[in-house]
C-alpha cells in the first residue's frame, strides 16, 4: 500500500529520492524494519491480552518426567504466533507489489495455516482439551493449502513456462521435469500435475508439521525459522533476478523477487518475537505461529523451485521429524517382536533427547541455531557448487 502511494508521488511530482521504492532491496529492507517494529510494539499488548484471557499453555506430561520436566512453564501465554503473523502480513501489504500473484499466494498461505493453528490453540486453552484440534482437521488444512498452491502454481497462466520443472540441487542448469509420465508414456502430454500437486501437498504438510514438532523449547522454532528465512531471502532474490539466476543456472521466475519483501519481514518478525520468546519465555508461539511459519517456508520453496533443497535448508526441522518417525517406528516394531517396546532416543523429538541427557535448554537452542546457520550457508553455497 505504501509502495503504491510512494510510487504515485514519484510519478506525479518526481520528488528527489522517491524512485528508490522501485528497488526490491529497498522495500525488503523497509519491510524488515517495519515488521520488527510492529512485533516490538504489539508484542507486550498481545501478551497482556493473552494473560487477561488466561490463554496459557498447559504443558503435557512427557513420557519420562524425571528426565524432562516443563511443569514450570504451565500458564505461559500461548497463541503468540499472532505477533509474528501480524508483523509479516502488515509489512508485506505495506511494501510489497500487490499486483504480483506471488505476494497474494504467500499471504494466503500464512493466514490459512495461522487460522488452523489458532483453532488448535483455542481448543487447548479455552475448551481445555489437551489434544487440541483433531489431527484429521490439521491434515485437511495442510492438504487443502497444498492442493490450492499446487493447482495455482501449475495451472495459472503466470507460471505456464516453468510449472512442470524444478531446480535440481548441486547440478547447474539441470532441472527435474514433473511431466516424466507424459514424456515417457503419453507422447509429451501434459501430466506434470499428477506428480507436482501431490508433491505440493506433501511439502506443505511435512514442513508445517516439522516446525510444529520443533516448537518445544524457548526460542527454538522462532530462532531456527529466522535463520532459515535468511536463506530464503537469498533464494527468492536470486530466482527473481534475471542476471543472478542466469549466472547461477537456476530457473528465472519473473516477479518472484517480490517474495523477498515477505521473507525479509519474516526474518525480523521472528527476531522481534524472540525478544519475548527467548529463555525464559514470556510467550509461546503455539500452533498459531508454528503451523503458519512451516506453511510459509514450504510455499516459498515451492514457488521459487527449491523444494528439493528443504532437507538441507531446514535440516533441524528435518532431524526433529526424523527422530519422531524413528522413535515411533522402532518402538512399535520391537513391541510387536518382543512384547516390550524399545526406544532409540530417551525422548523424541530430538531436542527433548538432549534435555534428558541433562543439557540445559538454552544451550540446546543455541546449538540448534548454530547448526541451522551452517546448513543455510551450505544451501546458499549449493547454488554455485554445480
Amino acid at each position: 500500500m505504501l509502495y503504491f502511494i510512494l510510487q504515485w508521488l514519484e510519478s506525479a511530482f518526481s520528488p528527489p529520492g522517491f524512485q528508490v521504492v522501485e528497488f526490491i532491496t529497498v522495500r525488503a529492507t523497509l519491510a524488515a524494519i517495519t515488521a520488527f517494529l510492529i512485533a516490538m510494539v504489539i508484542g507486550p499488548r498481545v501478551i497482556d491480552w493473552l494473560k487477561r484471557k488466561q490463554l496459557g499453555e498447559e504443558v503435557r506430561t512427557v513420557l519420562n518426567p524425571s528426565l524432562v520436566d516443563h511443569s514450570h512453564k504451565n500458564g505461559t501465554p500461548t497463541m503468540g504466533g499472532i505477533i509474528i503473523i501480524s508483523a509479516i502480513v502488515i509489512s508485506t501489504l505495506l511494501w510489497g507489489d500487490l499486483r504480483e500473484i506471488y505476494v497474494w499466494l504467500i499471504v494466503i498461505a500464512i493466514l490459512w495455516m495461522g487460522v488452523f493453528g489458532f483453532a488448535d490453540d483455542y481448543v487447548k486453552t479455552v475448551r481445555k482439551n489437551k489434544n487440541g484440534l483433531a489431527p484429521r482437521m490439521k491434515i485437511i488444512g495442510q492438504a487443502g493449502l497444498g492442493l490450492l498452491i499446487g493447482n495455482v502454481l501449475y495451472f495459472h497462466p503466470k507460471f505456464a513456462e516453468t510449472r512442470a520443472v524444478t531446480d535440481l540441487p548441486f547440478f547447474q542448469d539441470w532441472h527435474l521435469d514433473y511431466n516424466v509420465l507424459g514424456n515417457l508414456f503419453m507422447d509429451g502430454a501434459d501430466l506434470g500435475w499428477v506428480l507436482f500437486i501431490p508433491m505440493s501437498v506433501f511439502v506443505v504438510t511435512a514442513t508445517s508439521n516439522a516446525v510444529n514438532l520443533t516448537d518445544g523449547l524457548d526460542g527454538l522454532a522462532a530462532g531456527v525459522s529466522a535463520i532459515v528465512a535468511l536463506g530464503l531471502v537469498v533464494l527468492c532474490y536470486v530466482a527473481g533476478h534475471a542476471g543472478f539466476s542466469s549466472y547461477l543456472g537456476v530457473t528465472h521466475l519473473t516477479g518472484a523477487g517480490e517474495l523477498t519483501v515477505f521473507v525479509s519481514a519474516m526474518v525480523t518478525a521472528c527476531l522481534g518475537f524472540l525478544w519475548f520468546n527467548s529463555y525464559p519465555a514470556t510467550v509461546f508461539m503455539g500452533d498459531t505461529g508454528a503451523l503458519a511459519l512451516g506453511a510459509a517456508i514450504a510455499v516459498l520453496s515451492l514457488m521459487v523451485k527449491k523444494e528439493l533443497l528443504l532437507p538441507l535448508l531446514c535440516a533441524v526441522f528435518f532431524m526433529e521429524t526424523v527422530s519422531v518417525i524413528m522413535q515411533t517406528t522402532y518402538f512399535r516394531y520391537t513391541r510387536r517382536k518382543t512384547g516390550t517396546g524399545k526406544r532409540i532416543f530417551l525422548i523424541a523429538p530430538l531436542h527433548h533427547h538432549y534435555e534428558g541427557q541433562g543439557m540445559h535448554e538454552a544451550k540446546i537452542v543455541t546449538r540448534f541455531w548454530l547448526v541451522t546457520v551452517i546448513t543455510v550457508l551450505a544451501t546458499v553455497l549449493s547454488l554455485r557448487i554445480r
